[in-house]
């Protein structure tokens, strides 16, 4: 699945259009992007974690000429730790569970809250 299909797939599932799936999506890998640049690590709990990872320098074989050692210099690289449930998901071990509905409360705390309950009338018996 490239960007587009992803997009596709996610205005499909949100009901949103495909322009502000594309907004959005640019604007969270920009956000995970600049905070894995900095150093920091980026925790999406049960999809994974994205993390900054040194990598020191080595020696290694120039493919052109495998007689010819070369020197590989240190680097920073970006680095993707998968969680829990997305292991268990790809693995076969738990199902994914069902997309959320369009236009479903969220349990965020924005759905009506209920009315609170009467409490019951309480008879009380005369004790003679």
């Amino acid at each position: 699945m490239n960007r587009a299909e992803l997009v596709d797939s996610v205005a499909k599932m949100t009901g949103q259009t495909k322009q502000g799936v594309h907004d959005t999506m640019s604007a969270i890998l920009h956000s995970i992007t600049g905070a894995v640049a900095s150093g920091d690590r980026v925790m999406l709990v049960g999809f994974g974690t994205f993390e900054r990872r040194n990598r020191r320098a080595r020696v290694g074989v120039n493919p052109q000429d495998p007689r010819k050692k070369i020197t590989i210099q240190a680097a920073r690289i970006p680095a993707f730790r998968p969680g829990a449930e997305l292991k268990a998901i790809v693995d076969g071990r738990q199902r994914m569970s069902a997309p959320p509905e369009v236009g479903s409360p969220s349990k965020s705390g924005t759905a009506k809250k209920s009315a609170p309950k009467k409490a019951a009338k309480k008879t009380s018996k005369k004790r003679r």
